[in-house]
Formats: structure tokens, sequence, C-alpha cells
């Protein structure tokens, strides 16, 4: 596998996602029967977590479901990769948000060497068919890569280690990760080459201040969801 030029990077990681009106929200959760999943992915310090508190603080929590799945477990590594994430899928009236996702195979697992070559490729492979079947199971499926530069995820990092407020937001691994900015880059260009189709498309943020990007983040799933169905 190769990475991706640096023409096709740019060109991809210009997408903007666009704002709205803030009553989008609510519209988006009167609508009875819809199934929306929604999948973030990212640099660690790219807002990720604030993000997603922003969209979950003010609404139903009946209709808001967030997973964020821990490593799994020995039983969990024998089932099929995909397998644990099933379960949580939205049923009719449900908004699921994914911090991260099945898209971990193709990102930490990969770079930090917890799985093999072999079935990062499979991986990548696959998933464009069960995302393709999710879709087709009238599920909503929208995917983000909150992307942050090297400079900024260096001062978001160093502002969790030194505030004893933040430091809860630091774990081993990201310390681990922080060395590997190249190698995520090269992942990440090449999980974005395989699993970027028509029906399941990234959408790409590229953050200047943290704040108002969790701003306009929020807004853009709700903004689909008013427009589209």
């Amino acid at each position: 596998m190769r990475a991706l030029g640096t023409g096709y990077r740019r060109s991809f990681l210009r997408r903007r996602v666009p704002a709205q009106s803030p009553g989008a929200a609510r519209a988006a959760q009167k609508k009875e029967g819809l199934k929306v999943c929604v999948v973030f992915e990212g640099r660690d310090g790219a807002g990720k977590g604030g993000t997603i508190k922003a969209i979950t603080e003010r609404v139903s929590p009946r209709v808001f479901r967030v997973v964020a799945l821990p490593a799994p477990t020995d039983r969990e590594k024998s089932q099929m990769y995909i397998q644990r994430y099933m379960p949580h899928l939205p049923a009719a009236g449900e908004i699921v948000i994914f911090d991260r996702s099945w898209y971990n195979r193709a990102g930490v697992e990969r770079v930090m060497g917890f799985c093999g070559e072999d079935k990062v490729r499979a991986f990548l492979k696959a998933v464009p068919f069960v995302e393709r079947a999710i879709v087709d199971s009238a599920i909503i499926l929208i995917k983000y890569w909150l992307e942050v530069s090297p400079d900024e995820q260096t001062r978001r990092l160093k502002g969790r280690i030194e505030d004893g407020r933040k430091i809860w937001k630091l774990s081993p691994m990201d310390l681990k990760s922080y060395s590997r900015w190249d190698d995520y880059s090269k992942a990440r260009d090449e999980m974005f080459q395989a699993t970027d189709t028509k029906f399941a498309p990234w959408q790409v943020k590229l953050p200047k201040r943290k704040k108002p990007h969790a701003t306009r983040e929020t807004k853009h799933p709700f903004r689909f969801v008013k427009e589209r169905y």
C-alpha cells in the first residue's frame, strides 16, 4: 500500500463542514423513525470530545447515545473485528455518536502495531461493503475526521499535562502516539482512499481555534438530516 499523493491529500483535506441554523438539531430530533449514526475520528487533541459534548449536552438522552468502546476483551478479539460495534448501531428514532469507531483498525491499531498489515488490508477492503449494508438498512451514516496541526497538537497536549483539571484527558497512548505523526498521516491517507465513498463520504475539518470549531462541527449532522430527510 502507498500513501496518497500530496495533491490528493491537500484537495481532500480542504473539505469544509457547512454551518447551519441553531434550530436544526431540534428539527432533526423531531424526525420520527430516522436512524442516524455519526462517527468521529481524528488526531489526538483535535477536539472530538469537546465537539461531542457540545452536541449532546442539551438534547434528550433517550434519542442521543454516545458510544466509546474500551479495548476489546479476549472474547471480542476472537470475533469478527467489526462485530462488537454492530449492537450499538441505532434503532428507529435514535442518533448514535461513536467517539472513535471501527476505524481504530486503520489508525491507532495499525500505527501502534496492535494488528498486522494483512488484517489492515482486509479491513480496508471489507469496510465499504459493511458501510454499504449499514446505509442500505436506512441508517444515515455521517463520518467526520477532525484534523489538527502538529504545533496545535503539541500546545493542546502540553496544556493537558500542565493543567491538573485536564490531565484526565491524557492517556499513556496519547504520549506514545505523539511521536508517530507521519505514520498517522500515511495511515489516514490510505484510509481515506479506501473508504471515502459516495454513499458514506468523509467530512474533514481543519480547526483553527478549538471553541468555534466545536460549534461549527456540532451543527453539521443536523443540517444534513434536516435538508435531506
